[in-house]
C-alpha cells in the first residue's frame, strides 16, 4: 500500500517556486536575471544594453539606470505571473548603492522577496 504526499494547499506552493535573482554590474551596464533554479534556466532578464531602453536612459550605469532595470524586471516577472523570487548576493555585493536600488525598485513593482 503507498501512501500519497500530503497536499500542499495552492497559497503556500505559490511561493515556493524556486527563482533566484542575479545581478551583474559592470562599468559600463547593469542586468538583472531571475533564474529558475531546477532546470537552470533563464526565465526573465533586463539589462541597461538593450536598445528599446536607452533612450529613455539618461546614463546605463549609475544608480538610476540600476533602479530603472529593477522596475522593469518586476514588471517583466508579474506578466509571466511570477510572484516572489529569492535573493543571494555574492560576497562582494552588499545592501548598498545599485544593489539597493534594484532590489527595492523589484519589491515597489510588487514582487515578493523571499
Amino acid at each position: 500500500m503507498v501512501i500519497p504526499p500530503p497536499v500542499r494547499p495552492e497559497r503556500i506552493t505559490k511561493f515556493l517556486k524556486p527563482y533566484i535573482l542575479r545581478m551583474h554590474f559592470s562599468n559600463k551596464f547593469v542586468s538583472a536575471q531571475v533564474i529558475h533554479s531546477p532546470t537552470a534556466t533563464v526565465a526573465i532578464s533586463a539589462s541597461s544594453q538593450e536598445k528599446a531602453l536607452r533612450p529613455s536612459m539618461k546614463t546605463t550605469r549609475d544608480v538610476a539606470a540600476a533602479a530603472k532595470i529593477g522596475k522593469i524586471l518586476g514588471e517583466r516577472l508579474l506578466v509571466k505571473d511570477i510572484p516572489a523570487v529569492a535573493v543571494f548576493l555574492k560576497k562582494d555585493q552588499k545592501y548598498h548603492g545599485k544593489v539597493k536600488a534594484v532590489i527595492d525598485s523589484l519589491r515597489e513593482a510588487g514582487v515578493k522577496l523571499i
